[in-house]
């Protein structure tokens, strides 16, 4: 780091898949981590690999959703930690399903999460980066922001994470703030291995086929994504802003 300051990240969704894999990666870096998850206690295995490895790590429960859950939760993390100006907005659901067949109860809670999410956790981050002059934002998109059959619901939230990304790039820049969104292809977590159920497949066989259609040949793991998050999140990518990086193994149209 460029600074004597230890930078206060805050990964959301962090209990597990890429969440766990940023919030490890963050602390690589020599961040400070605060994961939170929806599950409290669900956050001590990623907590513990950091604080294990000689850094500095809080789990904190709470629903991103909610908005006073979200003002506690990042009033804890500046309490406990210090001021957070890194946010990554990982948190995400599925309730894939037809059109057709899809709840309105599924719609909702799947915009929800992701993207009012996403807002109230870079609402409540945003004064703390605006303060310091200095501030990271990295959302998750998804390679299904192009569109995907039984995803209305996550497809839309996802490609609306890439234009809150771009408009929190214009509106923040000039306080030192970048935003960037990261959107993942096929990355080997639990979501994949739901959609590898709810089409039937075993998921060693969901993961073969997506393989074949990928140019490098193999699917993607959490550090994948991780690698791309701890660039932008980084003090050399201050000229890097309202950028959309797919990591999908190859070109997406």
């Amino acid at each position: 780091m460029s600074t004597t300051e230890q930078r206060v990240a805050i990964v959301t969704g962090g209990a597990r898949g890429i969440g766990a894999a940023t919030a490890v990666r963050l602390a690589a870096e020599g961040r400070a981590v605060a994961v939170i998850d929806l599950d409290e206690a669900a956050c001590k295995e990623t907590v513990e690999s950091i604080t294990g490895a000689g850094g500095r790590a809080i789990g904190v429960g709470a629903d991103v959703s909610d908005e006073a859950q979200v003002v506690a939760a990042v009033a804890r993390v500046a309490e406990e930690l210090g001021a957070p100006t890194i946010l990554v907005n990982n948190a995400g659901v599925l309730r894939d399903n037809l059109l057709f067949k899809m709840s309105a109860a599924d719609w909702d809670t799947v915009l929800n999460v992701h993207l009012r999410g996403a807002f109230l956790m870079t609402r409540a981050v945003q004064k703390h980066m605006v303060d310091a002059k200095f501030g990271r934002v990295v959302n998750l998109s998804s390679s299904s922001a192009l569109g995907n059959r039984g995803q209305a619901n996550y497809s839309a939230a996802k490609a609306g994470m890439q234009g809150f990304t771009k408009t929190l790039a214009i509106e923040l820049g000039k306080f030192g703030v970048t935003a960037n969104a990261v959107a993942p292809g096929f990355i080997v977590t639990d979501m994949t291995a739901a959609t590898a159920a709810r089409v039937g497949m075993g998921f060693e066989e969901f993961q073969a086929a997506a393989a074949g259609q990928i140019p490098v040949q193999r699917v993607g793991r959490p550090e994948d994504v991780a690698n791309a998050i701890a660039f932008f999140t980084g003090e050399a990518a201050g000229f890097v802003s309202g950028q959309v990086l797919y990591i999908a193994g190859g070109p997406l149209d």
